[in-house]
C-alpha cells in the first residue's frame, strides 16, 4: 500500500510540476515537488527511506522530461539522503523546520546537478545558475512546504506511508 500511494504521489507532483505550475511559474522558475516529496519522505522515515524514494522519484523525473537519465535521480538520492540524516534530531512536527530543510536541500541538490552538467560539458553561467535558477527554485518550493507537510505527515503517522519492516 505504502509504495503505491508513493508512487502516486510522485506522478502527481510530476503532473503537476509540468502542467499547473508551468503556468504559475515566477520570474521564470517553478517549484520542485519531486524534491519536496523525497525530503518530506526523508525527514520523517530516515536517509535510507529518503535516497531510495529520491532515486526512483528522480529516475522517472529524468524518463518523465526527457532530461539527461541518471542526473535527478543522483540529485534526489543525494538529497533525500542528507535530509533523512535530521530525521532522529529534529522535531517533525515543526513545518518551519521542514521548508528550512526544503530550502537547504534544494540548494544542496540544485548545486550538484549544476555541477553534474558542468561535467557532462554543459556549461552555465555560476552566476546565472545561481541568482536565476538555483535561490529562485530553493525559495519557490520552500515556501510550498505549509501547504502540503501537514497532510504528508498525517498520512505517515495514519500508517499510508510509514515504512514497516517485514
Amino acid at each position: 500500500m505504502r509504495s503505491l500511494v508513493l508512487l502516486a504521489l510522485v506522478v502527481l507532483a510530476l503532473l503537476l510540476q509540468s502542467t499547473v505550475f508551468a503556468i504559475f511559474q515566477v520570474a521564470g522558475v517553478k517549484p520542485d515537488l519531486i524534491l519536496m516529496l523525497v525530503v518530506f519522505n526523508g525527514f520523517l522515515q530516515g536517509s535510507r527511506e529518503g535516497a531510495f524514494l529520491g532515486f526512483l522519484a528522480g529516475l522517472l523525473q529524468d524518463f518523465f522530461t526527457g532530461s539527461y537519465i541518471g542526473l535527478n535521480a543522483l540529485t534526489k538520492m543525494l538529497a533525500g539522503y542528507l535530509v533523512g540524516l535530521a530525521e532522529g534530531r529534529l522535531y517533525k512536527e515543526s513545518v518551519v523546520l521542514a521548508a528550512i530543510m526544503t530550502f537547504l536541500t534544494s540548494i544542496v541538490s540544485q548545486f550538484a546537478y549544476y555541477i553534474l552538467l558542468f561535467y557532462l560539458g554543459i556549461q552555465v553561467p555560476p552566476l546565472i545558475a545561481v541568482l536565476q535558477v538555483i535561490i529562485p527554485t530553493a525559495i519557490y518550493t520552500s515556501l510550498l512546504v505549509p501547504l502540503a507537510y501537514w497532510k504528508f505527515m498525517r498520512s505517515n503517522e495514519k500508517g499510508w506511508l510509514r515504512y514497516r519492516e517485514p
